[in-house]
């Protein structure tokens, strides 16, 4: 196998108009290869400099996990967190765990955030929604997002070799007229579907849980339920003092 390590953009979309297989971190797809035999041509975006931005409002597709800090939103930072061990942190992306994974432990957080992808293809660059990037298994070179006034995030602890664990992301975010207003996302990990849903929370809290459970949260197994309120009503409480 021939690893490619690009430096810019139109040396990685050459590469991938030749057919190159991108890894990450290769800690999902070593296996695999290993089982079925490896590809002729891979590429990474380690070297990419477009694809290892981290910064406020920015994540880059090939930052590793262990390197989200504190520049970016605590719903995100925890997430990055509670992935798999610490060696595992050193190693996996972030691309590969938004695209390449089936648990995907980032999405909620990048949901919650309102982030957008920025894809690259052989041909051009643009910007896309995180279920269209999900789907058609685009190459990712990174997230934007704009900063909310609060956030958090909860795994509920399981077995290891068990069912996933269920996953709840929160985050606030002001209106941008400046008006007040101000919108509560949560996004939830049942299995192995994401729950996503926006509801107005300027009233309270009481009123935003209501609104949530009129939506497909309110479906969710009672456990489940509990868990999704405790943290809205964490992040709600946090965002009130801001």
């Amino acid at each position: 196998m021939l690893l490619r390590l690009p430096t810019s953009i139109s040396e990685a979309q050459e590469c991938l108009a030749e057919g190159a297989v991108p890894i990450g971190g290769a800690t999902l797809v070593w296996a695999g290869w290993q089982r079925d035999g490896f590809p002729e041509l891979a590429m990474s975006l380690r070297d990419l400099p477009a694809a290892n931005a981290v910064g406020r409002g920015t994540l880059g597709a090939a930052v590793v996990l262990q390197r989200i800090d504190g520049d970016v939103p605590e719903v995100l930072r925890r997430a990055a967190a509670t992935v798999g061990t610490g060696a595992v942190r050193r190693t996996a992306t972030v691309g590969g765990n938004i695209v390449g994974s089936t648990l995907r432990c980032l999405l909620p957080a990048a949901l919650v955030l309102d982030a957008r992808a920025t894809v690259l293809e052989p041909d051009r660059v643009y910007e896309t929604d995180l279920a269209e990037v999900v789907a058609k298994r685009h190459v990712l070179l990174g997230l934007r997002w704009r900063e909310p006034v609060a956030s958090g995030y909860h795994k509920v602890p399981a077995d290891a070799g068990g069912p996933p664990p269920f996953v709840v992301a929160t985050a606030v975010h002001a209106d941008g007229d400046g008006d007040g207003r101000r919108l509560l996302r949560v996004a939830a990990r049942d299995g192995y579907e994401v729950l996503s849903e926006s509801v107005p929370c300027e009233a309270g809290p009481d009123e935003a849980l209501r609104a949530l459970d009129r939506t497909e949260f309110g479906a969710l197994p009672a456990e489940a339920r509990g868990v999704v309120h405790r943290q809205v009503t964490d992040v709600l409480a946090r965002a009130a003092e801001d």
